[in-house]
């Protein structure tokens, strides 16, 4: 068979939407009105006040630590998962802040609530949680003592458009929340990504952040009037407030997320009867089926083992390769981000063997591609040739 992790999610009627727009006699295509159209249309879907198009999901999480960052300049402590995206950590280490790497949960394959709550302290500014490949990381437990406390969660939900938790969508918890419209994710805006809060100040540092620090780019009249009066001297189109970045997306991007954007709870509830209809088909004696399902949006089926097996998972990776079944081994970003070199540099000293859950994901687990339009018959293909291994 032939099992890539992600058909083109961009459909005849995305492309017509762009043409129509391109047939205009002289169509805008820098940031303009579809790009305010479409924040405001993804905020209302997501049950949020502000969000603000970007031009990647590791641009969303960059521009999320700098926000963090003009709220505590001179750093502390952010508590982050070694089963995530590089840029996660990255944007950690960018912004100056010192990441603290907690284990993740088997069932969520998110970071172990308790273990985050026993790593709370003085000097933690946030938790940067990641809802990885559409499962809820979230726990009640977790957000009260975070409330309690008085420390900022920050949730990245790149995989997990349309999870939930409460029945309240993931994105909508949080202090800022991150998402991606890469290829392979639940609807694509080719690159692209989103930031999302509640805050109006936190908001409005977003829009300047985004387009080099800006003045103008704010919305709000009386704050770009303040920054006007405090520098009269300058010219009032070109106030730079903070250091920042150029991190816009563009018309095109923005019509790409308003017709994706209308098909994308059906493909929720798609990718969902996929990942039952492979759980319950897989070798339970072989492979984990107990994942947490409440409120999932699954994002890739994750085939883990359920004991270490060197020589199975060297059988599964020989049979897969021939079947041209595509597939991740360590599951999200590569694995455990622990090994990485980034951070070997950084925390050299780490003990690996205090991070068992996700050393077993880096070495025995694997995701395979779900996606809409995915068969059942092809599903069921795809459980035979895995358990025949």
């Amino acid at each position: 068979m032939n099992f890539p992790l992600m058909r083109n999610n961009i459909l005849r009627e995305d492309l017509d939407a762009l043409i129509e727009y391109l047939k205009q006699d002289d169509p805008i295509l820098t940031q303009s009105k579809n790009v305010k159209a479409f924040e405001q249309e993804w905020s209302e879907w997501l049950g949020v006040k502000y969000s603000v198009f970007v031009n990647s999901g590791s641009s969303a999480n960059l521009l999320t630590m700098a926000a963090l960052k003009l709220r505590y300049p001179s750093g502390g402590e952010v508590i982050v998962p070694p089963l995530t995206w590089v840029s996660d950590l990255a944007s950690v280490l960018q912004n100056g802040f010192t990441p603290m790497v907690v284990d993740i949960d088997r069932h969520s394959l998110g970071m172990d609530s308790q273990k985050i709550i026993a790593k709370l302290n003085e000097n933690t500014r946030a938790v940067f949680l990641t809802h990885v490949q559409g499962f809820d990381a979230l726990t009640d437990e977790l957000l009260e003592e975070l409330e309690r406390r008085e420390i900022l969660l920050i949730e990245d939900v790149c995989e997990s458009h349309g999870a939930t938790h409460n029945r309240q969508k993931l994105g909508s918890f949080s202090w800022i929340s991150n998402f991606s419209f890469y290829y392979a994710h639940h609807m694509s805006t080719i690159e692209g990504g989103m930031i999302c809060t509640n805050e109006e100040s936190v908001y409005e540092q977003l829009r300047m952040l985004r387009s080099h620090g800006m003045v103008r780019e704010a919305s709000n009249p009386d704050l770009k009037l303040e920054y006007q009066q405090n520098n009269p001297e300058l010219n009032p189109d070109f106030i730079f407030a903070f250091p920042a970045y150029n991190v816009r997306n563009t018309e095109l991007g923005g019509i790409l997320g308003r017709t994706q954007l209308k098909r994308l709870d059906k493909n929720v509830i798609r990718r969902n009867e996929n990942l039952v209809r492979f759980l319950e088909q897989i070798d339970s004696n072989k492979y984990r089926t107990d994942f947490k399902l409440e409120g999932c949006s699954n994002y890739a089926f994750n085939l883990i083992l359920k004991e270490p097996d060197n020589d199975l998972v060297d059988r599964l990776m020989k049979k897969m390769r021939e079947s041209k079944i595509e597939f991740r081994r360590g599951s999200a970003g590569g694995g455990n981000q622990l090994r990485q070199p980034y951070l070997q540099k950084i925390m050299p000293d780490t003990n690996l063997e205090n991070f068992p859950e996700v050393e077993h994901i880096h070495f025995y687990g694997f995701y395979i591609g779900n996606f809409p339009d995915l068969r059942d018959d092809e599903v069921d293909t795809l459980c035979s040739l895995i358990n025949a291994v």
